[in-house]
């Protein structure tokens, strides 16, 4: 197999898609490069040894941001076991012999 050397570019690149979507097997899958050579790339990203590159932090999320959506994911989730509870009372009251079928 043909050695093929990277630009530091080209692994940089690679490594900020590899922490932002925390899949690093399915960046590498997607350049066609070994998974061991993309998480040897992010090691020598996070100890600084990409010459003169300052390590930068990626966050994809910053905390207030998950806050919020996680609030809203439990307003959602709120709404739906009370449609759940409605429509289960209803079911109760119109036709008990399916209520069997629920539990």
């Amino acid at each position: 197999m043909k050695r093929t050397k990277h630009s530091t570019d080209f692994k940089l690149q690679l490594v900020k898609e590899a922490l932002e979507t925390e899949n690093t097997a399915a960046v590498a899958r997607r350049y066609e490069i070994a998974t061991n050579m993309l998480h040897r790339w992010i090691k020598e990203y996070r100890d600084g040894k990409f010459g003169d590159v300052q390590m930068e932090q990626i966050s994809v999320f910053d905390s207030k941001a998950i806050a919020e959506e996680n609030d809203q994911l439990k307003k959602l989730l709120g709404e739906q076991a009370l449609e759940i509870a409605i429509l289960r009372d209803l079911i109760k009251k119109k036709n008990p012999h399916l209520l069997k079928k629920l539990k």
